[in-house]
């Protein structure tokens, strides 16, 4: 950066108070910090990088105390660079502000097949870390099982399950999954069962995959107690609240089974849980309106189900559905598998984590694998008038809610408390024209004064988090 974009980044983090996601200070008054190591690693491990700050205190106000020495800042900072595996290569800047001198180092994020980047000296599970707000935070030992599945190609879906019993299979559906792979894989058309089983990945040596125990079993669950579905409908807002009888849940079922079975249990609950609309159209017609379209509400459910983390560290983690009274969010274990960001979702051809299953549910016509879940979803939302939907993915979780309304008339919120009232405003997501007409001021005051403050205290989250200038970013209340 050039040194006015550092002066502007140093007055704009004095004006909110407060260190973020991609910036971190550092007091350098009277020598070099004792470690920057967690920092270096967590900035280094996200998409979006980040900038560490000499000579401004975060302890004094954000005060400009100035660097010691800026020669002698800049060689120790690149000898703990040095101290990271792979090693951290930086960009400096120096300026003078309030007649002190400052020092920023950028951090480039790191390609994802290089990841976890960590501090040599305390080894990969210990130095490890992950930027959460403003804070650095070591990696879960299942975070850095994440970028090691990848860079190994490890698919957990086919690790052998040899207490599974294949006699206890479905075996209808085992036999059109293998008319399938006739009809669709001609080239395998000639052999026999078995080395088709072999071949696409359901049995290995005899021994059936998780794969094939998930899609063809009775009840998988034998197995793997928690590889299900929890779902659960809510009577309020939040977890916790109550009903009128002090009922905490509205309906609570454990959905178990196979792949095909849960999904359909699955969209049966959802569909006794929701509310639905009749309307009366101009020529006096009624239609039935769902609160969620169910073609979206499937497609998350089997996203969910295909693409989660299928490991041992995973494994005692349901798929989770919650329905509050104002939105609907399908929970599961794992992240974009690859890297990726948010923005791309349903616009690329990402890394499929588990390529066998996606293929079985494919041929058994459960599952396109196209790559047409998210686009699927978006249209089903736009026709149904309601929000996009919002993807959340953090610390190894991905969660996609769907919101049953578009608006909160202004009218019902006070505006006497303007950032109590944004909150409020932000139930569903919202962009930056939508804020700048709630607030009735302009977008620079209403962005700057009312609405990073509240992103920077982690009140508001962007639906974009890796791309946080772009034109299509929007912002909705932290749950």
């Amino acid at each position: 950066m050039r040194e006015e974009e550092l002066t502007r980044l140093v007055r704009r983090i004095q004006k909110h108070q407060a260190e973020s996601q991609t910036v971190e200070l550092k007091a350098a008054e009277k020598g070099f910090p004792r470690r920057i190591y967690d920092t270096l690693s967590s900035f280094s491990n996200q998409n979006e990088g980040g900038t560490i700050i000499f000579g401004v205190s975060e302890k004094d106000g954000c005060a400009v105390n100035g660097v010691y020495d800026l020669e002698d800042a800049q060689k120790k900072a690149m000898e703990a660079c040095d101290q990271m595996e792979p090693k951290v290569r930086v960009v400096f800047t120096s300026a003078v502000i309030d007649g002190r001198p400052v020092l920023s180092a950028e951090i480039p994020p790191v390609e994802y097949y290089d990841r976890p980047v960590f501090y040599k000296g305390a080894g990969r599970l210990k130095g490890s870390y992950v930027r959460v707000g403003d804070a650095d935070e070591p990696m879960s030992e299942y975070e850095i099982y994440t970028f090691e599945a990848f860079r190994r190609r490890v698919h957990d879906e086919l690790r052998l399950v040899p207490e599974a019993r294949m006699d206890l299979f479905d075996q209808e559906r085992l036999a059109e999954y293998l008319r399938s792979v006739k009809r669709e894989r001609k080239n395998l058309a000639a052999l026999s069962d078995s080395e088709i089983l072999e071949l696409m990945g359901v049995t290995v040596n005899g021994v059936p995959t998780l794969a094939a125990v998930l899609s063809f079993s009775r009840y998988p669950q034998a197995c793997f107690p928690q590889l299900c579905i929890t779902a659960v409908s809510l009577p309020g807002t939040e977890m916790g609240d109550t009903d009128m009888d002090g009922a905490r849940f509205l309906d609570n079922m454990r959905i178990t089974g196979a792949i095909p079975e849960m999904l359909d249990d699955a969209m049966d609950f959802v569909r006794r849980n929701m509310r639905t609309k009749t309307i009366v159209s101009a020529d006096g017609k009624r239609m039935d309106k769902d609160e969620y379209p169910v073609i979206a509400v499937r497609e998350a459910i089997l996203n969910a189900l295909i693409h989660r983390d299928y490991s041992m560290l995973t494994e005692s983690t349901p798929v989770s559905i919650e329905m509050y009274r104002d939105r609907l969010t399908i929970i599961s274990k794992g992240g974009l598998f690859g890297g990726g960001s948010v923005e791309l979702l349903g616009t690329g051809r990402p890394e499929t984590r588990n390529p066998v299953l996606a293929n079985i549910m494919e041929l058994l016509r459960i599952f396109e694998n196209r790559y047409s879940g998210i686009p699927t979803i978006r249209k089903e939302l736009q026709k149904a008038n309601l929000p996009e939907p919002v993807f959340d993915i953090s610390r190894g979780t991905f969660r996609i809610t769907f919101y049953n309304s578009a608006d909160i008339p202004q009218d019902e919120i006070d505006k006497s408390d303007i950032h109590k009232a944004v909150i409020r405003y932000c139930s569903v997501p919202r962009t930056r024209a939508e804020l700048t007409s709630f607030t009735g001021k302009s977008r620079y005051y209403t962005m700057s004064h009312i609405v990073q403050p509240l992103v920077e205290e982690g009140l508001i989250l962007l639906t974009m988090p890796d791309v946080p200038k772009s034109p299509s970013q929007k912002y909705i209340a932290a749950r």
